[in-house]
């Protein structure tokens, strides 16, 4: 199954640690990981995913695949900015959001507008907004969306 995991691409070290965990343990079940292709928590998750030989999907904002994360494998330029959010989402049969800004608040808007399970890693908790299973750990998020789908 592809999974998309969205979030910040500033993060913290802890950010950074669960992102990575999160790709860890999608490779480690043979699950390919889509992204934004960038930096923080898409490169954290891309590194995990690569360190269990996991397939990762870059979908970038600009139309530079070099712009791309090291540890991406395929990398879709689209030159279409933040708009991209969509083909994001679009891309997983569930969603991962770890932390996040006004980014990460539109993929999970595009998610739940297209029915996508979405399991919230200390990310946004939007009142009157239904959807989102907030977890506390990278082992739930994944759990989660395996047992979502």
């Amino acid at each position: 199954m592809r999974v998309s995991v969205i979030g910040g691409s500033s993060v913290t070290d802890e950010q950074y640690r669960q992102a990575r965990t999160v790709g860890r343990l999608l490779g480690e079940q043979g699950h390919d990981v889509v992204c934004g292709g960038l930096t923080g928590v898409m490169e954290a998750v891309c590194k995990g995913a690569g360190e269990t030989g996991g397939h990762t999907i870059g979908i970038l904002p600009g139309e530079h695949r070099a712009a791309a994360n090291d540890y991406v494998d395929t990398v879709i330029a689209t030159g279409m900015g933040n708009a991209r959010n969509v083909l994001v989402v679009l891309n997983g049969a569930a969603v991962v959001a770890v932390d996040g800004g006004a980014g990460t608040l539109s993929e999970i808007g595009h998610a739940l507008d297209m029915g996508r399970p979405v399991a919230g890693l200390r990310t946004h908790a939007v009142e009157g907004v239904d959807g989102i299973e907030h977890v506390e750990t990278a082992a739930e998020a994944v759990e989660y969306v395996e047992k979502a789908v």
